[in-house]
């Protein structure tokens, strides 16, 4: 398969690094460059990375809430326009918004309307990422889906909820995740890091440490699934997962924002470049 390199605008990454107070981090703009800079089948890749946060928004917004992500592809009013009409989402997303707005129309044939819409929502956003994305793209919502119900199967077990509620999707490990009473839940030969997902959830009473326990695993996984990447969008997808960590952990903690900027700055840093002359 035909793969652009961009040279230049993965050596500029490190020109947005923060000062001491991360004033100047703007991840919005980091990923407005990108898709200025990349072609334009690429930079369906990049949207459809951020279409986790559509999905988020549109949850929120079908619900009342008012929380929006502005990283998202769309503001919240073209979201409330999707709603009624969707025509610019993902295909299989798309389908799951009809399909709930009409569950006598065509599409709730395809669609189990009897579940929450959220499960079905991200389970039609991964299914996209899978048939649709790069290699990155490919392997890192399969990564995210399963950290996602493993975290959430930890927490429901611990709160007596059915894990079956709080899972999306299906395949092997979500049925050990709903099935197994294993204190792992048998999967510590299949997912190196659930001892550490399982040790954050249950030990940690700080909510934030907890989090920024999980970010960990999240981040070191984007490292890894580009180790062999340096200028291709694979490499920049990876980047870009890690300055959303860096976007929430600026929000959440600045102290957390700007460590994490700045291990991001020396992963960049050390990475061997090509000589391209």
């Amino acid at each position: 398969m035909f793969r652009t390199d961009y040279y230049a605008l993965v050596a500029g990454f490190r020109e947005y690094a923060p000062d001491g107070d991360t004033k100047g981090f703007d991840a919005a703009a980091i990923v407005a460059d990108v898709l200025d800079e990349v072609s334009a089948s690429d930079a369906r890749q990049v949207r459809l990375l951020y279409g986790y946060y559509d999905c988020e928004n549109i949850a929120a917004l079908r619900a009342g809430r008012s929380a929006h992500n502005p990283l998202g592809n769309f503001t919240r009013e073209e979201l409330a326009e999707e709603l009624r009409t969707p025509d610019r989402l993902p295909e299989a997303v798309a389908r799951v918004v009809r399909a709930y707005a009409d569950p006598e129309g065509e599409d709730a044939e395809t669609v189990d309307t009897s579940r929450r819409f959220e499960a079905e929502l991200f389970e039609a956003y991964y299914d996209t990422c899978r048939r649709e994305g790069s290699r990155f793209l490919r392997a890192w919502s399969e990564f995210d889906r399963t950290l996602r119900n493993v975290t959430a199967a930890v927490t429901a077990r611990a709160a007596g909820r059915p894990i079956e509620e709080v899972t999306v999707g299906e395949g092997d490990i979500v049925e050990q995740l709903r099935r197994s009473s294993a204190a792992d839940f048998g999967l510590r030969g299949e997912l190196p890091w659930i001892d550490a997902v399982i040790a954050a959830v249950n030990d940690e009473a700080n909510l934030v440490e907890k989090e920024r326990k999980i970010d960990r695993i999240r981040w070191d996984e984007a490292v890894e699934l580009s180790v062999f990447d340096y200028f291709d969008i694979d490499a920049i997808l990876s980047y870009l997962v890690r300055i959303d960590i860096v976007a929430r952990w600026t929000r959440l903690d600045a102290a957390r924002g700007r460590e994490m900027f700045a291990r991001l700055m020396a992963e960049l840093d050390g990475k061997e470049l090509i000589d391209t002359k």
